[in-house]
């Protein structure tokens, strides 16, 4: 397995921790919202299921937002190579490794740091289509693209 391929099984393999993850909180709020509406009646036992389904919705939200980076993560293909900046391009700058596919953040593969970043940020909107040997700026700093997998 190459790198990208190891990168791209890394981002994949996070957001499903974190799908996972949710997916149990939801589980457990469903649990005590049924337990909620066994206690009795009034103010406090009202604020309390209030809260709970509060925190469902946002849990819910969360849960959305992260089956919709896998989606689109699961679409990439590691083993293609373009000669410019595409989706699901890793870049190797003289600032460090950048992975294109979703805002995931900053993770250690192989030893190497890396950012995933979606095409939508600043930087990403600056790289999509650039070729190896190119140079961008952003808040006044500067990426020269060594090379592109």
């Amino acid at each position: 397995m190459n790198l990208k391929e190891k990168v791209h099984q890394h981002f994949l393999e996070l957001l499903n921790g974190k799908i996972s993850l949710l997916q149990q909180v939801l589980a457990d709020l469903k649990e005590s919202g049924a337990n909620e509406t066994k206690s009795t009646a009034g103010d406090k036992h009202e604020t309390s299921l209030a809260m709970i389904q509060i925190e469902q919705a946002n849990k819910r939200d969360q849960l959305a937002q992260l089956v919709s980076q896998k989606l689109i993560l699961e679409k990439i293909n590691p083993n293609i190579v373009a000669p410019i900046v595409v989706m699901g391009s890793l870049i190797k700058t003289d600032k460090g490794y950048l992975f294109m596919s979703v805002a995931l953040g900053k993770a250690i593969v192989e030893g190497i740091n890396l950012i995933a970043l979606s095409p939508q940020s600043p930087l990403g909107m600056k790289l999509m289509g650039l070729k190896e040997k190119d140079t961008v700026v952003i808040n006044n700093v500067s990426y020269f693209i060594e090379s592109i997998q």
